[in-house]
């Protein structure tokens, strides 16, 4: 009886052994893969880009600040942890530049993030480059006249807007506010599908950012009225909503003396980081512009040598590497892989349910010191975030919508516009008090 007891108590305990080993198997196989995962995760969504640079065996520089990066990546697994990053805007640098345009206030970004998914969502701005056409583009252009036009010397794409020649009431009456408000977003949709990632690899170093020229010889803002008015302030809307940060630089020439006052006064209601990308210059402008764009890359009447005869005008040409058919036949396959392997990917988190917890803990980020996401300090990181403390407040100010001044110190201007966009440029004269605010409104305008 005994010996049949021992032999039972030895039969439990391998049994139990052995289920203690195939638990630690278990637990040590579900740790590798979500450590797999995570790797992946940081690699996968490095860049749309990279699947490009694979297929086509091309390099292109990416030069990242390491602060920035580790914010993108908490950024990231929140947007996960909350299903919130659909395949085609898991991009780093799609996220970077979100977090830039709220000073990389990840509560804030979180709120700007979600309202930007619920109006691509609405307003079915996934297909609007495919499903829009815009039969009306001849007659805008004979009173509006603008359009890409070459690249800058880093290979940026250049914008070029003649608002000297433009017509408000005659392009009111050729266009409605609606048809131009979907052409313009079709012109951001195909410059982030289209133009940036040719110019990225013709450039070989990554570009999402534009250079902006601006005629405003024989400008006249009188002729200006409340549906133009109404339009710039829609157009501003959209852009500062929803594709921040890429205005690399703006050069407004052939500016008047009235003109430059007029500027001096607006730049005050903007923020500094803003004034310092834009530069207002008189009518001797030509070899500003040469310091960035080579002449071949410059209309004639900016002073370049290009004509564009053959193509009914500069302005009209669309010319760029985004016209180039190996370009395009590399950023169409490496898209297609690139959106492929984001789908299979988000596929796998659907499975995997849980791998991101709501709040991330201090061992899954290098630099997150507490559940709450807190920072090393940066110039320009902030050193404490909260998810859920800034979920509570983001319905928060009217000053949302204003990038504020990089220095604390300076005084913050309630309406002043955030300013990230490639532009098109009105001024708008405001009164209320009995006192004169000028205020400039420079909104995105990335046409095909």
């Amino acid at each position: 009886m005994a010996i049949d007891e021992l032999e039972t108590s030895e039969d439990e305990r391998r049994k139990t052994t052995r289920v203690k080993s195939l638990k630690k198997k278990a637990m040590n196989a579900s740790t590798k893969i979500t450590h797999s995962l995570r790797k992946r995760s940081r690699r996968v969504a490095d860049c749309r880009y990279a699947a490009i640079c694979r297929y086509a065996a091309i390099s292109v520089e990416d030069v990242r600040d390491s602060e920035e990066e580790e914010a993108v990546n908490a950024f990231r697994r929140a947007l996960i942890s909350r299903d919130l990053l659909p395949p085609r805007l898991d991009d780093y640098h799609t996220m970077l530049r979100f977090l830039k345009a709220r000073k990389f206030d990840l509560g804030k970004t979180m709120h700007m993030w979600e309202e930007m998914l619920n109006w691509r969502k609405e307003n079915r701005i996934d297909t609007i480059a495919q499903d829009f056409v815009y039969d009306e583009y001849e007659e805008v252009q004979s009173c509006y006249p603008h359009g890409y036009h070459g690249v800058d010397k880093e290979g940026r794409p250049v914008y070029i807007e003649r608002l000297g020649k433009l017509e408000p009431s005659k392009l009111m009456a050729i266009t409605t506010v609606e048809r131009f408000l979907k052409y313009h977003i079709q012109g951001f949709e195909k410059a982030f599908d289209e133009k940036f990632p040719a110019c990225s690899i013709a450039a070989k170093r990554h570009i999402d950012s534009t250079t902006t020229i601006l005629d405003v010889q024989g400008l006249n803002i009188m002729t200006f009225g409340k549906v133009a008015h109404d339009l710039v302030m829609r157009m501003q809307k959209i852009d500062g909503d929803n594709y921040p940060e890429t205005l690399h630089q703006m050069f407004i020439v052939n500016a008047g003396h009235g003109f430059r006052l007029l500027w001096n006064t607006a730049k005050g209601f903007l923020d500094p980081k803003t004034t310092s990308k834009i530069h207002v210059l008189g009518n001797k402008f030509q070899s500003k512009l040469l310091d960035v764009i080579d002449s071949s890359q410059l209309p004639d009447f900016l002073g370049g040598t290009c004509t564009c005869a053959n193509k009914g005008g500069c302005l009209r040409s669309d010319k760029g590497p985004w016209n180039d058919a190996e370009i395009m036949k590399l950023v169409r396959t490496g898209e297609a892989i690139y959106l492929r392997k984001m789908k299979d990917y988000s596929d796998c988190f659907e499975l995997e349910g849980d791998l991101f917890p709501t709040k991330i803990a201090s061992n899954e980020v290098s630099f997150a010191g507490s559940p709450e996401l807190t920072t090393s300090t940066s110039s320009h990181v902030p050193t404490s975030i909260n998810f859920e403390e800034e979920r509570i407040n983001t319905e928060a100010s009217p000053h949302d919508e204003i990038e504020p001044a990089t220095d604390a110190s300076q005084n913050e201007v309630g309406n002043s516009p955030d300013l990230p966009s490639i532009c098109n440029f009105c001024i708008i004269l405001s009164f209320r008090e009995a006192q004169v605010q000028a205020r400039l409104y420079v909104c995105p305008t990335l046409f095909s």
